[in-house]
């Protein structure tokens, strides 16, 4: 299982690269997939900007669920955070068993920047990582960077 390897992903957005991650770590209600949520009717998602911060979602009812805590916060170029899926993409409750997401942003231009994210050290979901990484494993850039990138055209406006 220590073999299961990385799925990273990349999309490259019209934006400085402060801007594009203050769109992924300020915005994430508007762009996480609406499918890939634990709380019933959610209301936010928040990233907390600090190193030990937790990303998590709130639903209508107050409940909060810790999708993970943030490892490494370099703004504007990374930020790295656990991935707590479990079994049958439940959450799970602490990071010993979770995987990482790692987002990297890095300027091609003064005005575009190319953001990657990488699903690393997948093995940590032990006898589910081989089935996690097959569900990753789709096209570049996938729904959640699809998405982003959307978010991103929305916010930032184009030069004439």
């Amino acid at each position: 299982m220590a073999s299961t390897p990385d799925v990273a992903k990349s999309v490259t957005v019209e934006a400085t690269i402060e801007q594009a991650f203050a769109i992924f770590a300020e915005r994430p209600i508007e762009w996480w997939p609406e499918s890939h949520v634990f709380v019933k009717d959610r209301q936010a998602i928040t990233i907390e900007p600090f190193v030990g911060g937790r990303y998590f979602e709130r639903g209508a009812d107050g409940e909060e669920i810790a999708w993970g805590t943030i490892t490494e916060w370099e703004p504007p170029k990374r930020l790295v955070m656990t991935w707590r899926v479990g079994p049958y993409w439940q959450p799970i409750f602490e990071d010993e068993h979770a995987s990482f997401i790692k987002v990297d942003f890095e300027a091609v231009g003064p005005t575009t920047t190319k953001v990657t994210l990488t699903h690393a050290d997948l093995h940590r979901h032990g006898e589910i990582a081989e089935g996690i990484h097959k569900a990753l494993d789709g096209p570049s850039p996938g729904e959640t960077l699809e998405k982003y990138a959307a978010v991103v055209d929305r916010h930032i406006p184009k030069a004439a």
